[in-house]
């Protein structure tokens, strides 16, 4: 507690921009990431619909969701297949 009393006035605003750099820095840092990891897909939201919705949707909508599911299906393929092949590596 002496130290703290030592180091004079105007010590905590450096405390707090310290704090407000890494919060930036983290927020940066993962902002990064969801856009690597399609985490701001707009169209993740058909991925809900099944065949039972046909009737209450439009043609247009349930197209797209028919296409998003395929792209989405794709996409999890591809991300297994390098699983496996990156389990196969490390064995």
């Amino acid at each position: 507690m002496n130290f703290l009393n030592s180091l004079g006035d105007g010590w905590t605003i450096y405390l707090w921009l310290v704090a407000g750099a890494m919060i930036l820095i983290a927020c940066a840092y993962w902002m990064r990431w969801a856009a690597k990891n399609d985490q701001f897909n707009e169209d993740i939201k058909y991925l809900v619909f099944t065949e039972d919705d046909r009737p209450k949707m439009k043609p247009a909508e349930y197209t797209k969701s028919r296409e998003v599911l395929k792209e989405q299906e794709a996409l999890r393929v591809k991300f297994l297949e390098q699983q496996a092949q990156s389990q196969n590596k490390s064995k």
